[in-house]
């Protein structure tokens, strides 16, 4: 098939998803199955080979993403059954006030995705944005979208992450300018998030039911079940129908415990930065040891994310749990309960990822990106328009980033460019891959499950905020590259 009819193929194959999802209402996960084989069949790829294809797009998505999402929903669960994200949200409180208690927590979701992945900060950031919204009695998307973008601009811009390290090394860029120069402008970037995403908030936005049940369950428990129906959702009898482990007035210990003996905010805040130290103690420590050496396969797996997560998880297991006299058997109640919408998370990213991998597979994305290179743009442009249209195109932002400097690459090597120049050539390519998140990028489903958006309100808030994160980074990039350019450097 042309290049004409595969573009054709990826906008028809969008549309059909949105009008699925949005307007027939077909749950997400089979709309997202359903439209990637029949896109696969109708650019034209073998039928014996579709079914590899999806199995091989769900299985890369959730080998990552499967455990990410399992461990951190259960370090969640286990922070928020003891009172401990309440106490770390009430203490932020107390140390910035209400008003500057998302802004805050903003500034620390800007250092904590340095060394930890998009999808496993934000992971451990929930119970946390949850705790937050609770405190200032809102929707979690109030609190949580400022976080989620500020955090993926500094995943596809700054080192080490996988995307803009993999893509600086097909142009030999220098990782250091690039990880100055990628920080000094995420740092406006972080403020027009906050901003960005208020004015997104301004009307409510309902939140998707599993959500919603979720919520009310965490803010029942942060509440000391004041909330109604709290102890039945979180998979405990209700008040009035005890369970034969509950208290003589139907709640059950779990609730008693977290009301009565909530965890300090010092040790949940611990928690929460131990798996980015192992995160960062493997990064970094691998940047200094031979990557053929023994001690390189010990911090690799330290640093591993899953390893991370698992560590932590064992920890606050016993410090959070049996520590504070609960029972083996209570808490993995309460665990299984927790893990059971994360069940719908991972399957809708898995089936996100399919979808990703189908338009990738049927030359949909070189397709696209081959026309706009030769549309005779700057070559910062063409970078960056490039990066963008991968990105919509295939979901991956990573992908897009090392895609489009393996295109272009050779035009910014042959080029008589300087470090800094050859480092802002990265950096635009990295903006264009930030925007146009939407249904085939696996953190779409991510960001939009955990904040409770459906598909039409992640499209109205978090596309919108990626896509103008995007421009907003380009921009500053562009006068950079035109005042560098100026002075020679």
């Amino acid at each position: 098939m042309g290049t004409t009819g595969l573009l054709l193929v990826a906008v028809a194959s969008v549309a059909l998803l949105l009008v699925a999802v949005i307007r027939l209402k077909v749950p997400a996960f089979l709309a997202l199955l359903a439209v990637s084989i029949l896109t696969a069949v109708v650019a034209g790829i073998p039928l014996g080979e579709i079914m590899d294809i999806v199995v091989a797009g769900m299985g890369g998505t959730l080998g990552n993403v499967a455990l990410l999402v399992g461990l951190g929903t259960m370090l969640g669960k286990l922070i928020e059954i003891s009172g401990g994200a309440r106490s770390l949200a009430e203490k932020a409180g107390e140390v910035f006030g209400p008003k500057r208690l998302i802004a805050a927590l903003v500034a620390v979701a800007f250092l904590l995705a340095i060394p930890v992945f998009f999808d496993v900060g934000f992971i451990v950031l929930v119970p946390i944005i949850y705790g937050f919204a609770v405190v200032l009695g809102v929707d979690p998307v109030k609190v949580g979208l400022p976080v989620a973008g500020i955090m993926l601009a500094i995943h596809v811009t700054v080192p080490p992450h996988p995307g803009v390290v993999g893509g600086a090394a097909l142009v030999d860029a220098d990782l250091g300018w690039l990880t100055i120069l990628s920080l000094l402008i995420c740092l406006p970037l972080g403020v027009l998030s906050y901003y960005v995403a208020r004015i997104l908030n301004r009307r409510d936005i309902p939140m998707l039911r599993e959500t919603a049940r979720t919520f009310a369950t965490f803010s029942a428990n942060a509440k000391a079940g004041v909330a109604s129906g709290g102890a039945a959702d979180s998979g405990f009898s209700a008040v009035g129908s005890k369970s034969p482990s509950a208290g003589d007035d139907g709640e059950d210990p779990i609730t008693i415990a977290g009301r009565e003996r909530p965890a300090g905010w010092l040790p949940v805040a611990g928690l929460i930065v131990l798996p980015i130290v192992m995160i960062m103690f493997g990064t970094v420590g691998g940047l200094l040891v031979d990557e053929d050496s023994a001690a390189a396969g010990v911090l690799g797996f330290v640093g591993a994310p899953a390893v991370a997560l698992l560590v932590t998880t064992a920890l606050a297991y016993i410090v959070l749990g049996v520590r504070r006299g609960l029972t083996s058997q209570q808490i993995g109640q309460a665990l299984d309960a927790g893990l059971a919408p994360a069940a719908i998370i991972i399957l809708v990213t898995g089936a996100g990822g399919v979808f990703g991998r189908v338009l990738t597979e049927t030359g949909i994305g070189d397709a696209l990106a081959g026309s706009l290179s030769a549309a005779g743009l700057p070559l910062i442009v063409s970078l960056f328009v490039v990066a963008a249209a991968l990105r919509a195109s295939q979901g991956s932002a990573t992908v897009a980033i090392v895609t489009t400097l393996g295109l272009l690459g050779a035009a910014v090597t042959s080029g008589d460019y300087t470090v800094v120049q050859v480092t802002l050539l990265v950096l635009a390519t990295g903006f264009g891959a930030l925007g146009f998140s939407h249904v085939n990028d696996s953190g779409f489903w991510v960001v939009t499950r955990f904040l409770g958006l459906s598909v039409g309100d992640g499209l109205r808030t978090w596309t919108v905020l990626t896509t103008v994160l995007g421009l907003a980074g380009f921009l500053i990039t562009f006068l950079l590259w035109g005042v560098v350019s100026a002075a020679g450097l």
